[in-house]
């Protein structure tokens, strides 16, 4: 048969150009392509044969070769699969050349940057055609198996392209590049150096199926070095729990993570049915550094029928989960998924879904069986993982299930909310909760002191998520989130507190005292009042009930949205010394101006217990040194 010469229409020129530049930002993209359409022959012939005991192909060595001819500068991805037709290679590798209508070319436009190309071209199509990215010249050989004809198809991907039948062709498909020189300022690398081909094999194509094979180069001696396999073949996810060791799932996590330590967890996950894929996650043992830093890398590794699709796909897990590291394999996506494709993905949505519930029943598990290795996942993760406490209602009793939080109950040992709620004193009501920079500092609170007399557990939140995810939250149970520091606290009395008549008497007995210091700090606190949860401490600052912590203000400030000032309110401890001589010397009417300054210490002690800082520390520091000079 003699050779076809055929145009390229203008339509199929500009469609190659799109693909080209839109649904290829990386070059080296292009050696997945191809050798992924190898591996996809080698399964067919492997299914073929075992379909067809005629069919009389070889599949003794199924493999894959590259050849690398540094001097004539080509590259060839052969692989001895199931092969083409005639017909085939002119309907398949025609999907481009031949659909050159103006309507098809419009409908590739249409999707966001390449994004539904996937949906419009065969996949083999546009594989292939990424090979112009670093070729001047293509030839593709093939031979279908059973058949003895082979075709020959060839294009500078320019105007032309040559189609022909050939009597001499292997089984199997070659793809022959001619290729360009290096070119580093349009990111293009010189692909008939062996290192730069053995590195894009070995990231994208490690895990496929088939081994990967490259030739040796031609020497002048006799003896011939055998072919390097570039790929270890071990898809460590698709194989039984049982033929894997710990080793070598270990092995693999630091090969993703770069982490030189052995994974605190590994989670498998196998879905099957409608939409099938595999996953193999790992929980690191150690946080990195730049968790909480913008430009974290989050996601995990993306295949595609073991073929490498992206490093850090974030669509798989919610960002609560970034550390999370390991690699899921999807049977049904494209080759060419693209990130806007992940975004409305229905099938990536529901892997996210149970992926995200896989790990937390994983933590909650680990709580319970090993709380050793817990109390290592939540020393390094708990932090972040509260963030999902905010951002997934729909996992929030998941996550309320995987948590643990340091309380009064026990110095050592962290408490569920579930086990607070069993430990909860008879006629109390509300899980109690105090947030702060650290436990020392949150036990030494003048908030804690009622709390402490009554024998009532707190729990002690420390990480600056807790300020937020407690609103969010509310409740647990029934039973509502209470900040001691907001609000009135009425913990009962006991048949020896004071009756309520006396609570009447004492607060008559102070009010001329609230209303003047109310009035001398109007700047500073909308009220001041008694306490009822003070005991040992002369005042403290508690917020309203619904208002904002001043740690929750800064946070807020520090993101660069606009607070306003809140006023707080100052309470009064009425059996403190301090208090009652206050009182006394109010009543008596002594100067006014040493009264002032003795309000403002007041005011200023209890900001300080509880971690804050004056308004004006110059002017609070002056202030106690004069009243020291006097002491003395």
């Amino acid at each position: 048969m003699a050779t076809e010469t055929l145009e390229f229409q203008v339509e199929a020129r500009q469609l190659l150009h799109l693909m080209i530049h839109s649904i290829y930002s990386n070059k080296d993209v292009f050696l997945r392509e191809l050798v992924s359409n190898a591996s996809d022959a080698l399964d067919k012939l492997r299914l073929a044969a075992l379909r067809d005991d005629t069919l009389g192909a070889d599949v003794s060595d199924l493999h894959i070769e590259i050849d690398i001819d540094r001097e004539a500068r080509t590259l060839t991805v052969r692989d001895n699969g199931i092969g083409m037709s005639y017909d085939e290679v002119s309907r398949l590798i025609g999907t481009i050349a031949n659909s050159g209508t103006a309507a098809f070319l419009k409908e590739l436009r249409e999707a966001k940057d390449g994004a539904g190309a996937d949906g419009l071209i065969g996949q083999f199509g546009v594989g292939f055609y990424s090979s112009f990215m670093v070729a001047d010249e293509v030839t593709l050989l093939t031979r279908r198996a059973g058949e003895t004809q082979g075709t020959r198809w060839t294009s500078r991907g320019e105007g032309t392209y040559t189609l022909e039948a050939v009597d001499e062709a292997p089984q199997g498909t070659s793809v022959i590049l001619r290729v360009k020189p290096a070119d580093p300022e349009d990111q293009l690398h010189d692909f008939t150096d062996r290192w730069k081909v053995k590195e894009t094999i070995k990231r994208y194509s490690d895990f496929i199926t088939w081994p990967v094979r490259l030739l040796p180069e031609q020497g002048d001696g006799e003896d011939t070095p055998e072919p390097e396999t570039l790929n270890s073949m071990k898809a460590l996810w698709a194989r039984p729990r049982n033929e894997v060791s710990d080793d070598e799932y270990h092995e693999l996590y630091k090969h993703i993570s770069h982490d030189w330590r052995d994974p605190l967890e590994t989670v498998r996950l196998q879905a099957e049915g409608t939409f099938e894929y595999q996953a193999l996650l790992y929980i690191p043992s150690h946080a990195p550094h730049d968790l909480f830093t913008q430009g974290y890398q989050r996601g995990v590794q993306l295949y595609v029928k073991r073929v490498f699709i992206m490093d850090d796909c974030e669509e798989l897990l919610p960002p609560y989960l970034r550390f999370v590291k390991g690699v899921v394999d999807a049977q049904d996506l494209s080759l060419n998924v693209s990130r806007e494709i992940l975004q409305q993905d229905r099938h990536i949505l529901m892997m996210q879904r149970r992926l995200t519930k896989k790990i937390l029943s994983t933590v909650k598990d680990m709580r319970v069986s090993a709380p050793d290795r817990y109390a290592t996942f939540w020393r390094e993760f708990g932090a972040v993982l509260k963030e999902g406490l905010i951002t997934d209602p729909d996992n929030r009793d998941a996550l309320l299930a995987a948590s643990s939080f340091a309380s009064t109950h026990d110095a050592e040992e962290p408490t569920t909310l579930t086990a607070y709620a069993e430990r909860m004193k008879d006629g109390q009501d509300d899980i109690y909760y105090i947030t702060g920079d650290s436990r020392q500092a949150l036990e030494n609170s003048p908030h804690m002191e009622a709390f402490g007399a009554k024998g009532i557990e707190v729990l002690l939140l420390t990480d600056p998520v807790d300020e937020v995810w407690v609103d969010a939250v509310g409740e647990y149970d029934g039973k509502k989130l209470r900040s001691i520091t907001k609000g009135e606290i009425d913990l009962g009395a006991d048949d020896d507190e004071i009756a309520d008549t006396e609570k009447e008497k004492r607060t008559e007995e102070y009010a001329a005292l609230l209303a003047w210091m109310t009035e001398r700090l109007a700047e500073d606190v909308k009220a001041v009042r008694l306490s009822s949860r003070l005991t040992v401490s002369p005042a403290c600052v508690v917020s309203d009930a619904d208002g904002l912590t001043p740690a929750l203000e800064n946070m807020y400030r520090a993101m660069g949205q606009e607070v306003p000032k809140t006023k707080r309110i100052l309470e009064l401890n009425p059996g403190h010394q301090l208090v009652k001589a206050l009182n006394e010397a109010h009543g008596r009417g002594e100067e006014a101006t040493a009264l002032t300054e003795t309000v403002e210490l007041l005011y200023g002690l209890a900001i300080l217990a509880e971690g804050g800082q004056p308004a004006d520390p110059g002017r609070f520091v002056k202030l106690v040194a004069e009243r020291l000079e006097r002491a003395l």
